[in-house]
């Protein structure tokens, strides 16, 4: 008999044939193979409470016909959920939600007191804001849309074009990576090494192609450029030193270096890059990207970057490189990074091997002298332990087959077409803007006419389907010049860039 002080067990329903569809039709998604939606349907039915520990599921047969999918469809989804202890298989009874299935996932009561302590002031909420010491998200900051790609016409720096991604070659090497000899190589815990293939691949075939020969002890990897970034600024600034900036200037760095640092000193750039001046005597770092300024992309001479490394020497000033587009060239001999050019190991060389392949994959690295790098890899340690080896491997084999090789040809023929085509349809629906000269890159500075805000077109041009980057953002002051946008071409189909130009002229003809 049942105490009537005790509330019934609420159970719901076991899913019918049409929940079942409703559950299968809410698990598909792209790229996902039918068993892969069966698994994430019953997955997701469990954690959700739709199914509980315990409750028969029906069938292979019975939800095969439900789903209208093959039965050893369902056998073999089946069998991975049992497996993985999500069911259990009784002999000539069927499967069932196993029992134990959702142990350790209940959330434990809270200990902090109901609403009716806080209203009485038993319990005092944290006061975060008296405890942040820096706000990373009041800094000015690029921001993009992050349906970007759901836009005709994305003229956006820096983002992943499908049709450029190398998807068969990734893959396979992706495979063999997988393969149990190499898994026993990146699977385990390397505290501040890197993939040993990597390194060797970086140090034969990546660096010399920008003239710089190093040591495995001077060669870290990354995740990406701008933690390169940030981990020289955590180990080497101080609220005492003094850094120069090119302005305009890359944002992120920017913040990263103001955020240890109050001495930062803008320096303005000209045709040719950072121009060298007596600003430069009282610095004890100076950020430059020499191969393509950013955000303008002019590429410092030779004749500067060796009267620029003279004067770091004669200054005593460490000079931090970022060549971060330094494999795209339109250039069959491209000028050679400044590292190859210095003789004191006064130079912290950050590289990128993302930006030729997919941002997501967030790879990078930096070149140095062996005594930081030894500090490097152990600041790395407190951060992340190391970059995903797995990356590590498969970009090694990736580069190893000639896959990469092959890829800055295709990256660089499209890059030269694009930037080809931009220039020629603005030259064509905007002839009054200035679009400034570039020998390789991603992407075009150009200077707006002075009575167009570009804040205030890029509003109006968004609703033509139309997006790029406002310039503002990379000026140091706030009240910079308006009337300057970068257009990046890596992420716009050549075919679409022209109807992208004519579209971004009539929205400057609404303003």
């Amino acid at each position: 008999m049942t105490d009537a002080r005790t509330p019934p067990q609420q159970t719901m329903a076991a899913p019918s044939g049409a929940m079942w569809e409703q559950l299968f039709h809410r698990s598909a998604k792209p790229g996902l193979s039918l068993q892969g939606q069966i698994r994430e349907m019953m997955v997701s039915a469990i954690l959700t409470g739709v199914l509980t520990p315990g409750d028969p599921i029906p069938s292979s047969r019975e939800l095969a016909r439900h789903l209208g999918v093959g039965r050893i469809t369902v056998v073999l989804a089946y069998q991975q959920l049992t497996e993985e202890s999500f069911l259990l298989s009784r002999q000539r009874k069927g499967h069932f939600i196993h029992p134990d299935v959702l142990q350790g996932r209940k959330l434990q009561p809270n200990h902090l007191g109901s609403d009716a302590d806080l209203e009485h002031g038993a319990v005092h909420p944290t006061d975060w804001g008296q405890r942040l010491w820096l706000r990373p998200s009041q800094q000015r900051s690029i921001v993009k849309k992050e349906d970007w790609q759901s836009f005709p016409f994305p003229f956006l720096y820096g983002q992943f074009d499908k049709d450029l991604f190398p998807t068969a070659a990734w893959r396979e090497c992706c495979i063999k990576a997988l393969s149990v000899l190499d898994i026993h190589q990146w699977a385990p815990d390397l505290i501040t090494r890197d993939d040993d293939s990597l390194i060797h691949q970086i140090q034969t075939k990546i660096l010399p192609r920008r003239g710089v020969w190093a040591s495995p002890e001077e060669i870290i990897i990354t995740v990406g450029a701008q933690h390169a970034l940030y981990m020289v600024g955590d180990l080497l600034l101080r609220d005492d030193s003094h850094v120069g900036m090119e302005d305009p200037g890359y944002p992120d760095a920017r913040n990263i270096f103001a955020s240890r640092t109050s001495n930062l000193k803008f320096l303005a750039v000209d045709g040719d890059g950072l121009p060298l001046s007596g600003a430069l005597r009282d610095l004890d770092y100076l950020y430059v990207t020499p191969s393509h300024q950013c955000p303008t992309g002019v590429t410092m001479p030779l004749e500067r970057r060796h009267a620029l490394l003279n004067m770091a020497q004669e200054e005593d000033f460490i000079l931090i490189e970022d060549d971060y587009e330094s494999e795209s060239s339109f250039d069959d001999q491209p000028i050679p990074a400044l590292k190859s050019l210095d003789r004191s190991n006064r130079v912290i060389y950050v590289g990128s091997l993302s930006k030729s392949m997919a941002p997501g994959l967030r790879v990078g690295y930096i070149v140095a002298a062996p005594e930081l790098l030894h500090e490097l890899r152990a600041l790395r340690r407190l951060m992340i332990r190391h970059p995903s080896t797995f990356i590590q491997r498969t970009l090694a084999m990736f580069i190893s087959l000639g896959h990469y090789e092959s890829q800055l040809r295709k990256l660089g023929a499209a890059q030269k077409e694009r930037h080809a085509e931009l220039v020629a349809a603005m030259a064509e629906h905007l002839p009054e803007c200035r679009i400034t000269p570039v020998r390789g890159g991603g992407s075009c500075w150009v200077q707006l006419p002075d009575h167009v805000p570009a804040r205030m077109l890029a509003e109006v041009a968004a609703e033509h389907g139309v997006l790029f980057e406002p310039g503002d953002i990379f000026f140091q002051s706030p009240q910079a010049p308006g009337n300057f946008i970068r257009m990046g071409y890596q992420s716009i189909p050549t075919n679409k860039i022209a109807h992208g130009v004519q579209a971004l002229a009539e929205a400057m003809r609404k303003l």
